[in-house]
């Protein structure tokens, strides 16, 4: 029987299922990190490193198990945050290709990592706290 959130009367996830997204925010935590350590951009390093793209594969495989639950805001807010980094990316990228858009593709870059580190740093915080996160429906 599923144990159900007195405050919310969501489903409460299993613990192993919390342990997994503690996880999952560690991968990613990782690969933005290693932008920090080495030449590469934080948001390169998130999209290309391999700790992250195993990320999101666990996101999308695991997502029917945590269906319903605060988890579920989670997955959605950890998938959001690479796929929108990656779309930010290609911006960054095509406007570093031009002369012109090279002094902003470059400032870009950098702001969409630091946006990167910010929701990992938000998320795993309110994972912390057993609380869900804020996203569109």
């Amino acid at each position: 029987m599923t144990d159900i959130d007195g405050k919310t009367l969501a489903p409460l996830p299993a613990d192993d299922l919390v342990t997994l997204t503690h996880i999952v925010y560690g991968l990613h935590a990782f690969s933005a990190l290693t932008g920090l350590t080495s030449a590469a951009f934080i948001v390169t390093a998130f999209l290309t490193g391999w700790p992250s793209i195993i990320a999101v594969i666990i996101n999308y495989v695991k997502r029917d198990a945590v269906r319903g639950t605060f988890l579920d805001s989670h997955f959605s807010w950890q998938i959001r945050t690479f796929w929108w980094a990656l779309g930010w990316f290609v911006v960054a990228w095509l406007m570093i290709v031009t002369v012109i858009g090279a002094l902003l593709g470059v400032p870009l870059m950098l702001l969409v990592g630091i946006w990167v580190l910010y929701r990992i740093i938000r998320g795993w915080v309110a994972l912390s706290g057993r609380k869900a996160m804020p996203v569109p429906d």
